[in-house]
């Protein structure tokens, strides 16, 4: 099985942090947020990746063009204007010859729900799609989607619906496994009243025309669009992931103390005084000052924090 990763989109959202990198290149614990998404598909047995990303994304290119720690071939694939999640997909479809995961690049679930993801895709009756599916709150379809099922298959599915649309408060998430069959309705996906190429509109031909969409229910799942979901998802991940926890700066210095869980990334300088930690990350090439406090925090690379000033709950970007 293969594995389709979309990281094209710029994340708007978080501007300033996304001003000079994309969404998906943004940190968390040591590695960027598309990496930690594609680990979750290499975990399972996935090592034939392809990364949909924008021609003016270099970063990630460069990132993983030099050879990250997944085992895994990644390729990359370029969508050359933003105009959706079938849109993207379909610039990878000449490299898809098999039934395949697909995920957005800041959509993170258990390493057990993408198991169970393939497990239901591999079984019999073979689907021909599975979606990943989380009961919400009725507000929260407004940026989602809705499915209604019945028999355990998908027989419909709304993007964005109003509350008196929506045909059940179970949402579509962004991970799916699709058969090849889903890449030959994607030409005849209209153009949406947002420009853009809908992949639930081929989800809904899909079922149409093919049925057998079907769907695993889960209970969390964690995204970034906005600083605070970034705080929290390096918070959680250093205190779930122990691996994540490191502290390589490269010079500290006296009476400072480093509390953990804590990430510290190279070439950071830390003053004297300073209490960092715990649950922050440091991405690298920071500067901080004497007599600082540190806390519950992200700083993106070349952050600088002046002496005595005292953060949390804060992601601090480099000045441009």
């Amino acid at each position: 099985m293969q594995g389709v990763v979309l990281a094209a989109g710029k994340g708007s959202r978080l501007h300033p942090l996304t001003l000079d990198r994309s969404k998906a290149m943004l940190p968390v614990a040591g590695k960027p947020m598309v990496e930690r998404v594609m680990s979750l598909l290499v975990e399972n047995g996935i090592d034939d990746l392809i990364l949909v990303v924008s021609p003016e994304d270099r970063e990630i290119a460069r990132y993983f063009g030099r050879g990250s720690r997944l085992e895994a071939d990644v390729r990359f694939v370029y969508q050359m204007e933003r105009k959706g999640m079938a849109h993207a997909l379909s610039y990878a479809a000449p490299l898809i010859d098999e039934p395949f995961v697909l995920s957005a690049c800041d959509n993170l679930v258990s390493v057990d729900a993408v198991g169970r993801l393939i497990a239901l895709m591999s079984g019999e009756p073979r689907p021909n799609g599975v979606l990943t599916l989380m009961t919400v709150e009725p507000e929260k379809l407004r940026t989602g989607a809705s499915v209604e099922m019945q028999g355990g298959w998908v027989t419909r599915i709304v993007e964005k619906p109003r509350p008196e649309e929506a045909p059940s408060n179970v949402a579509s998430l962004p991970l799916y496994a699709f058969s090849p069959r889903i890449l030959d309705l994607l030409p005849a996906v209209p153009v949406s009243s947002r420009g853009e190429y809908e992949l639930q509109d081929a989800i809904q031909m899909l079922i149409d025309s093919e049925g057998r969409v079907g769907g695993i229910l889960v209970d969390w799942r964690k995204t970034v669009t906005k600083a605070a979901d970034l705080i929290a998802l390096n918070r959680e991940t250093l205190m779930q992931d122990a691996d994540a926890s490191r502290v390589t700066p490269h010079a500290v210095g006296h009476a400072t103390a480093l509390v953990t869980p804590l990430h510290i990334g190279p070439n950071t300088t830390i003053g004297s005084h300073c209490t960092v930690g715990p649950n922050v990350t440091i991405e690298g090439d920071c500067r901080i000052g004497d007599g600082v406090t540190l806390r519950d925090a992200v700083l993106l690379r070349g952050a600088t924090v002046a002496s005595g000033c005292e953060v949390a709950n804060e992601v601090v970007a480099a000045s441009l």
